[in-house]
């Protein structure tokens, strides 16, 4: 059996395999780096990092997991979880977090070490001045969160 790896990925090969297996989201436009989980030279999920979409965690300290994705591989999110946090770290980032469904579990980030933080918003992009086409979830999401090791910050 195959062991999973962590590989670099440009931007081009992590959006391809986000367009061709994400559940409920597309492409990003841009990232600070992007990790592949491959088995046997084939990529089974794709990790991609990036600046918080918040402009109240935008801090220049803090990254955000702004895709993760997974062909359905054992420990796949987990391992990019993990990996993403690690590289996140070794390049002096103090904290890094992303956002699921409220509906969806958090036990990959949990095995990974992240934290649950709390729930936020969600709700449609659109308003009367600025109408929107919701294309995605607008269900509340779920906010999760890693910090280096010896940080003592209040989680």
């Amino acid at each position: 059996m195959s062991r999973l790896i962590i590989v670099p990925l440009d931007l081009a090969e992590a959006n391809a395999f986000v367009a061709r297996h994400h559940r409920h989201h597309g492409p990003v436009v841009g990232h600070k780096f992007s990790l592949g989980a491959a088995l046997a030279d084939a990529i089974v999920g794709v990790a991609i990092v990036g600046r918080p979409t918040s402009r109240h965690r935008d801090d220049g300290l803090t990254l955000e997991v702004t895709r993760l994705c997974t062909d359905g591989t054992r420990n796949a999110c987990s391992g990019l979880y993990g990996a993403a946090a690690r590289s996140a770290f070794a390049l002096g980032y103090r904290r890094i977090g992303t956002y699921i469904l409220a509906s969806e579990t958090g036990a990959s980030l949990s095995a990974a070490g992240w934290r649950l933080i709390g729930e936020c918003g969600g709700g449609s992009w659109s308003r009367q001045g600025r109408p929107r086409v919701d294309l995605h979830p607008t269900e509340p999401k779920l906010l999760f969160e890693q910090h280096p090791a010896g940080d003592r910050r209040e989680h």
